[in-house]
């Protein structure tokens, strides 16, 4: 099947979304995402974070989509046609739903541990969303003690339900969910039941706002003061394979390696996650990379650097130091055998 994203062109096999076939391509034309997470299933379709404009539904009906659509959802057909960013109803609708999220969410970031990290961050940046419109009051809850090593911020949720469908696929007994209707809809665990499973650390990776926060982690550092590196160790229960966030020699936190669409690439356990905060306890194997672009990747070692072009006579760079003299001080004249040479270098 063809698909045709912002002019790139692309086969995808049968069943494949817009935002799979978009990511395929990658650059400008991968849609944002706040809840879909390909890890995990039926997940997406809540935030409209990823709307797309359809101008031709497929070969067989070329008649385009009067409404734009959930790229996370929308499976593609053959011949379909996509404006991703490049149509500005599609980055209008995108910059309102950034609003609509930022409307109940505190101004946090100076003090939450996400900051630098955060995809709402990046979501409000990307679509310019420097100045709110609403001057109603907030939605506001009070803080719930939700387990051992999480900590939960209901007033930055933005209901994603990222958390709730790990929860339910990667753990034996899902103990929160989605309690309430409407703008009462929150975040909260079954009659104040503690989230305590050996995998219930990932809750944080998945979170893609503040509002899951490591309680090990909390208000111990910035991110972008901490140098991430790739370790593994032997684990019995997951794969080993983490990312520490340390500064110095000392480790402060313990997350899941994350793929350029900020999503777990392998779920860790709680063990690796929280009960191994020393740099001995690992085999480092060296720098992360950094896999998308955020505030923890300005100057990073990891880039691969463009040369530098002085502009200059190849002469200046490529001649012997007696040349280099005679070229810069005019104290040291060229004879006739050397200007003629210089001559025929500059015809060549």
């Amino acid at each position: 099947m063809k698909i045709t994203i912002d002019e790139h062109t692309i086969e995808v096999e049968p069943g494949t979304t817009i935002l799979q076939a978009a990511r395929m391509i990658g650059g400008d034309c991968v849609p944002p995402t706040m809840c879909y997470y390909s890890k995990l299933k039926d997940c997406g379709g809540k935030c409209r974070c990823c709307l797309v404009e359809v101008t031709k539904g497929s070969e067989r009906d070329p008649r385009p989509m009067p409404k734009l659509q959930p790229s996370c959802v929308t499976s593609v057909q053959d011949g379909m046609e996509v404006k991703s960013a490049t149509s500005p109803r599609a980055l209008e609708a995108r910059q309102a739903v950034t609003e609509f999220l930022l409307i109940n969410h505190p101004l946090d970031c100076p003090v939450c541990d996400q900051a630098g990290e955060c995809d709402l961050q990046n979501l409000a940046y990307g679509n310019k969303n420097f100045k709110t419109r609403y001057i109603e009051q907030k939605r506001t809850y009070e803080p719930e003690d939700i387990g051992p090593y999480i900590q939960l911020h209901m007033n930055r949720c933005v209901l994603c339900y990222r958390c709730v469908k790990l929860a339910d696929q990667l753990t034996p007994e899902r103990v929160h969910g989605v309690v309430g209707r409407g703008d009462h809809a929150q975040i909260s665990t079954y009659i104040s039941k503690a989230i305590d499973n050996s995998f219930s650390g990932n809750m944080i990776d998945v979170c893609p706002v503040g509002a899951l926060t490591d309680k090990t982690f909390r208000f111990e550092s910035r991110v972008w003061f901490n140098k991430p590196f790739n370790a593994h160790r032997d684990c019995s229960h997951c794969s080993g394979k983490v990312t520490l966030w340390m500064f110095g020699d000392h480790v402060q936190r313990v997350t899941a390696r994350k793929d350029q669409y900020h999503e777990v690439e392998e779920f860790i356990c709680n063990e690796c996650r929280f009960d191994h905060k020393k740099a001995e306890d690992w085999v480092i194997e060296g720098p992360r990379k950094f896999e998308k672009d955020s505030v923890l990747n300005v100057n990073n070692y990891t880039r691969s650097l463009k040369k530098v072009k002085i502009e200059t006579d190849d002469l200046v760079l490529e001649g012997r130091k007696q040349d280099q003299k005679k070229i810069s001080m005019s104290g040291f004249p060229f004879d006739e055998t050397e200007l003629e040479e210089i001559k025929k270098v500059k015809e060549e």
